[in-house]
């Protein structure tokens, strides 16, 4: 059955959900996942005539664990899977529509997403490929920070030259809000990285290295001061996270 839900991961999501909502019209259903919103999340969701599941938060700061659940709760054979600032474009649902109406349709396929930072389209992240489009049998996503589904079959890439298919990042961070983003995210990647050790070197080389690849590599250079400080942040990032395993171990 060629029919396709649209799977959205919300906690106080009431800044962007319409936008996002209304952009994601045109499939066979839109399902909100909402982590016990205390916010608008779910008026606005029941408003917009999406179908409402609810998922404990509990202790959660993450969206992972909800991740799961919230393609079992899905109608269709397919999913795509949108945080609650992510807007699809049409020419993304067509393109979606059509590949599964061949019989040679991956099992995942990977999506371009473009990202903004100061108010500008950060060059230095794109094509930023996020394992968004699964068939909903064939998938399991663990419930770690960052982590990737794991998927049964075959896999494939959007093409990075479609930036008309890329998913829009609506989110527009300021350096606060990445500053924040940084302690939190490295926080939870301590977790997970339990079984790593780092010294003194990896506190030098890895921040060095983000801050080559995301400047240099990876064209931020073409982004201004904006490409400048969100490269000096990928470096701050590497230094934080190694501090703190030091700091664990």
């Amino acid at each position: 059955m060629n029919t396709i839900s649209v799977v959205i991961n919300t906690y106080n999501a009431e800044l962007h959900l319409e936008k996002v909502i209304h952009a994601a019209k045109g499939f066979d259903e839109i399902l909100v996942c909402d982590m016990e919103s205390t916010d608008s999340t779910v008026d606005i969701a029941e408003r917009n005539g999406c179908r409402v599941v609810v998922f404990p938060k509990g202790d959660n700061t993450i969206v992972e664990p909800a991740r799961q659940f919230a393609i079992e709760s899905a109608t269709s054979e397919w999913v795509l899977v949108i945080d609650a600032d992510e807007m699809v474009t049409s020419q993304l649902r067509d393109y979606l529509y059509k590949r599964i109406s061949v019989d040679d349709c991956p099992h995942c396929i990977w999506l371009p997403r473009k990202n903004r930072f100061m108010g500008r389209f950060m060059h230095s992240t794109y094509p930023d490929y996020i394992p968004r489009f699964l068939h909903r049998e064939s998938v399991h996503w663990p419930p770690t920070i960052h982590s990737a589904p794991v998927v049964k079959g075959r896999q494939e890439k959007v093409p990075s030259s479609r930036m008309d298919l890329a998913i829009e990042h609506l989110a527009n961070d300021t350096v606060a809000m990445r500053m924040a983003k940084i302690n939190t995210y490295t926080d939870n990647e301590v977790v997970r990285r339990s079984a790593k050790n780092y010294a003194l070197g990896a506190l030098l080389w890895r921040p060095f290295f983000r801050f080559f690849k995301s400047y240099f590599l990876k064209g931020g250079f073409r982004d201004g001061i904006p490409g400048f400080i969100w490269a000096v942040n990928e470096a701050v990032y590497q230094f934080v996270l190694v501090s703190k395993m030091i700091e664990r171990n």
